[in-house]
């Protein structure tokens, strides 16, 4: 067995396994007092304990094995390792709209690595097209790779290749484009595109899922055959993020770019749409609007496209007693812009005034947000949040904190007037605001 073969195998196993001579896929037997086991070597998680090997029996299921000094191992049959094939593409229906599938990385483009007993990037958009065959039946697809990265490694420079990859496509005809990505900092990119990408002809449908595409229990295959559906019939012309509904396969629905959140670490329907309501919905293969509030799908628009980002902006959550050095600390950096996420209505201590002073006196950025999901800033109500407006902090209503850092890296990424980008960055580009807030349900269950 080679030194650097990923079989997750180490010390005494590996060992054992070596004077066995026997490699991973082969058929062995192995021995303990009066019990024997027959089944196929596959690799093992590293990070386990070294004493067990682990073997898939005939039906299916796979067991661990302690090593014992009286066991024995012995090769029964040569095998082959384990190796995912994808299965060759369906056939393509000329009649169907085109839709691009571009893949990112992320859980759903992933599958289970038995050297580590976790989840790593595996699968191309080919790949993802070969596994869903359903998706012949919706659209012609042409899959292609951009990234094979888990989400929290995507960043600004990624936004920018993502929406010239996208522009190009849609440039070139295709009806939708969908882009499969990493749910945990889905949000972020999201709201990027809407707002990189402006006066669409037709959707951008970014989907991810909460489990791997080889669980029994994935959402991953449910949810592109919804996000394929949408972009080659929906009758919207916006960046939506479509995932589950709910915890069951039912439904899937399409929450507007710029106002949707991951709010469960686990569940499939973590993502909600906060202080607005989702698109679409789409059930029994059917597509319900949810709103008469969205860009129209038109393909005679001439798409726009401004992908650049500056990434000299931070985030900044507030808490009790954070230490006020921290603002002076990006400023010093030449930060260029500061989003605030304070509390209630917009507030953070005193503390902070007179670095977030110095930070307005050289011309950096300072806007605000609330830690709370649900609601709106209203900095006139106390009188901290007035002092704070009198400082030069700029209030972003209900705009969420994810959305305020991704906008203000981009509007800086448009202009360097000042005056224009306190213009730029209280305008409504992409649906970031919500004119008031309704009272609606707010639990996430």
């Amino acid at each position: 067995m080679n030194e650097k073969e990923p079989s997750g195998y180490k010390d005494a196993a590996l060992e054992a396994i070596r004077k066995a001579d026997v490699e991973i896929g082969d058929l062995i037997r192995v021995t303990k007092k009066e019990e024997a086991y027959e089944g196929i070597l596959i690799p093992r998680s590293e990070y386990g304990d070294e004493k067990y090997i682990v073997i898939k029996l005939k039906n299916g299921y796979n067991i661990g094995i302690n090593l014992t000094s009286e066991m024995r191992i012995e090769k029964i049959g040569k095998g082959s390792k384990p190796a995912f094939a994808a299965p060759p593409p369906p056939e393509q229906n000329a009649k169907l709209p085109k839709v691009v599938i571009v893949s990112t990385g992320g859980t759903i483009a992933s599958r289970v690595d038995y050297r580590t007993g976790g989840v790593r990037p595996a699968l191309t958009a080919s790949d993802l097209y070969s596994v869903v065959p359903e998706l012949a039946s919706i659209a012609r697809i042409d899959a292609q790779i951009l990234f094979g990265l888990f989400s929290e490694n995507i960043g600004p420079h990624h936004w920018a290749e993502m929406a010239k990859a996208i522009a190009k496509q849609i440039t070139e005809g295709a009806d939708g484009v969908v882009i499969a990505h990493g749910t945990d900092t889905m949000g972020y990119t999201a709201a990027a595109l809407s707002f990189a990408l402006q006066n669409l002809p037709v959707p951008v449908i970014i989907v991810g899922s909460q489990r791997s595409a080889d669980r029994p229990s994935s959402d991953a295959a449910t949810n592109l055959i919804g996000a394929v559906t949408a972009a080659a019939n929906a009758p919207f012309a916006e960046v939506v993020v479509a995932m589950h509904e709910t915890s069951s396969d039912t439904s899937i629905v399409f929450h507007r770019g710029t106002k949707v959140r991951k709010c469960h670490s686990s569940k499939r329907d973590a993502f909600k749409s906060v202080n607005t309501t989702p698109i679409a919905r789409i059930q029994n293969q059917e597509m319900t609007m949810l709103t008469e509030d969205y860009r129209k799908r038109d393909k005679a628009r001439k798409l726009l496209l401004k992908p650049e980002f500056d990434e000299k902006v931070a985030l900044i959550k507030f808490y009790p007693g954070m230490n006020p050095e921290l603002i002076d600390w990006y400023v010093e950096r030449n930060y260029r812009g500061l989003v605030l996420e304070g509390t209630g209505l917009g507030h953070i201590s005193r503390q902070s005034f007179e670095p977030l002073q110095r930070a307005v006196g050289k011309r950096v950025i300072v806007a605000m947000t609330s830690q709370c999901i649900w609601g709106r800033v209203n900095m006139n109500v106390y009188n901290s949040g007035r002092d704070l407006l009198a400082l030069g902090v700029i209030p972003l209503e209900d705009m969420l904190s994810e959305t305020a850092l991704v906008k203000l890296m981009w509007v800086l990424g448009q202009t360097a007037d000042p005056k224009e980008t306190m213009e730029l960055l209280t305008t409504d580009v992409a649906r970031e605001f919500s004119p008031r807030t309704l009272p609606e349900k707010t639990d996430i269950e």
